[in-house]
């Protein structure tokens, strides 16, 4: 490569020696502490390639200002020698270096560049960004010749929505705080250059906004294609003209799932009808009532899981402070803007939802590291491993009341085949719409995304260990299990009689066969064998025996009693404080 350098230059440098013995990533911030060239010396070398060398500047300067990942040894020893070489010495030692970091930076530009952070947000993951990401070492089971679908149940999560009303007054609170650490850099005299541009004028895209929660269009959309996709995939199913007997659709009272029930039904039955351009027609959302919907919010309804939930969330906190910790310590160093921990909390939930709902990935999210995403993908998996999934087997007990009626639902679709009742007088599908506190714990029903033994250890109600932290590799990942949008379809094949079955049962996430622990790996599975390794292990539980009984009756107390003690407190004249926290809960 041609260097060129001024007649009669001579140069001195200081050379850091890196002896390799393993290699790892570095964030570059870290490694700016060692400097290639020493300024006393003056030193300006011009390169005909991207990198330039300039007077008193790190080499790496010339990138644009941006980080870079680079490999380097975690296990090694940086140390510094200074030696004066003569100038041919010199190119020699820059003609060396310069190759082995030019392959560095690129490899590791590379893998930035294939890092997409929306694949990456947990539950918060947008369907469209994870529905693909296939396990490549899972080959599905082909269905066999003569095999016909005679019924479908579908579980799905409502598609992408806007935060809440509460998470929106967080992100205002984080608009006031960065202003506040903008303050305090700037009365410090701290450099303003390494504060990401964006962070000056941010307020939240939500400001203003008095409702939250709903279905956005993206949602809408993520829907609506799942309905044209299932009738397309299964258009034996479909082809019959529309009935709520038939096709029968619910939902939760929430609006954001009972909407993605219309944007599903509007894609599943279009060009079906008379209505508008597009041919609609109507149908039928069955929804019950939040206060009584065992069968699609029994978390709602489930008095000792939401005390369960209630202790543990502080101690899911107090696991997760460590990580916002460190990180919040990476990006004061990084920045120069004195992060907190409760900071990183909520440049993350930031994150997420710049990225899932507006596709806005370099402003929040390019605060982090993609190391530091992943381990904040990490403690938003524990957390929702403890309080919904596998970390706790009350977590998905209490969905047995929908596991019962999937069950009832096929045991009623192949007694229609076996009685040869007319096509019209049954019914082909059943689709739900509610939650991911309804999809994870059915998902744990089902025994998916465990490893190894963990399908016995279940199936005896032992503990799980949680899922292991990066760069260990998971199963359990809140985009694999429930993002926007996610569900489980259970599709219901009659196959000919010489068949190992008359009967067999697909399941399918994210549209996609998956193997099941309970069938052996299978994907395609018998019913008997389904019905006896999947659901009934999970039949010896009663709904009502596991969410309203207590190992301790407290005693019931008389109207009048608690008359005494509203009126006690009323008139305490500021002893209030002395009053216990039982009697307050009883008021």
């Amino acid at each position: 490569m041609p260097i060129p350098i001024s007649e009669g230059t001579r140069l001195q440098a200081e050379a850091v020696l890196i002896h390799v013995a393993l290699f790892s990533v570095v964030d570059v911030p870290s490694f700016t502490r060692y400097s290639y060239f020493n300024p006393e010396h003056r030193v300006t070398v011009d390169l005909a390639t991207p990198f330039l060398f300039r007077t008193w500047r790190p080499w790496w300067s010339s990138l644009g200002g941006t980080r870079k990942l680079f490999a380097f040894p975690s296990s090694a020893t940086l140390f510094t020698e200074t030696f004066r070489y003569r100038f041919s010495e010199a190119m020699k030692l820059v003609m060396a270096v310069l190759p082995l970091l030019f392959l560095t930076v690129l490899s590791h530009s590379e893998a930035d560049q294939a890092f997409d952070v929306r694949q990456h947000l947990s539950t918060v993951s947008r369907y469209g960004a994870v529905k693909d990401i296939a396990d490549n070492s899972f080959v599905p089971t082909g269905i066999p010749d003569g095999c016909t679908r005679i019924h479908l149940n579908l579980v799905a999560r409502h598609g992408t929505r806007s935060p809440t009303k509460r998470r929106m007054r967080e992100l205002d609170k984080l608009a006031a705080r960065i202003q506040e650490l903008l303050r305090d850099a700037k009365q410090h005299s701290l450099s303003s250059k390494k504060v990401p541009a964006w962070l000056w004028q941010w307020e939240s895209p939500w400001k203003g906004k008095l409702k939250g929660g709903e279905l956005i269009s993206k949602g809408e959309d993520e829907l609506y294609d799942l309905g044209i996709r299932i009738r397309e995939r299964s258009p034996d199913l479909f082809d019959e003209e529309y009935h709520p007997d038939v096709y029968t659709i619910k939902a939760t009272q929430v609006p954001r799932a009972s909407a993605s029930a219309v944007a599903f039904g509007m894609g599943l039955f279009r060009e079906r009808g008379s209505l508008g351009p597009g041919r609609h027609r109507a149908f039928a959302v069955i929804i019950e009532s939040c206060a009584s919907d065992i069968m699609l919010r029994f978390y709602d309804c489930c008095e000792n899981y939401k005390d369960f939930r209630k202790n543990q969330e502080p101690a899911v906190e107090k696991l997760k402070e460590p990580i916002f910790d460190e990180i919040a310590s990476a990006l004061q160093k990084r920045y120069e803007l004195n992060f907190r921990s409760q900071d990183i909390s909520s440049l993350w939930f930031l994150c997420k939802q710049e990225a899932s709902l507006l596709d806005t990935t370099d402003q929040a999210c390019g605060l982090f590291s993609p190391s530091e995403v992943v381990l904040l993908e990490w403690t938003d998996d524990v957390e929702f491993f403890i309080l919904k999934g596998y970390g706790n087997s009350l977590n998905y007990q209490m969905g047995v009341p929908l596991l019962e009626d999937i069950l009832r639902s096929m045991e009623q679709a192949i007694k229609a085949k076996e009685e040869n009742q007319a096509p019209g007088s049954y019914e082909k599908a059943r689709l739900r719409f509610a939650h991911a506190e309804t999809v994870v714990p059915f998902s744990c029903l089902l025994g998916l995304f465990l490893e190894g033994s963990e399908f016995e250890q279940i199936q005896k109600e032992e503990p799980l260990d949680l899922p292991p932290k990066p760069p260990q590799k998971r199963n359990w990942r809140g985009s694999t299990v429930a993002p926007f949008g996610g569900n489980n379809m259970l599709v219901l094949y009659s196959c000919p009689a010489n068949s190992s079955s008359k009967y067999f049962v697909q399941v399918l996430h994210y549209e996609h066969p998956i193997p099941m622990p309970g069938c052996n790996g299978a994907d395609f599975c018998p019913f008997e064998v389904f019905k006896e390794r999947v659901v009934v292990p999970h039949m010896k539980h009663d709904y009502n025996a596991l969410c309203k009984a207590k190992l301790e009756q407290p005693e019931q107390k008389p109207a009048t009693s608690k008359l005494i003690l509203l009126f006690r407190w009323l008139f305490s004249l500021g002893n209030e404080d002395t009053l216990s926290q039982r009697h307050r809960v009883e008021l």
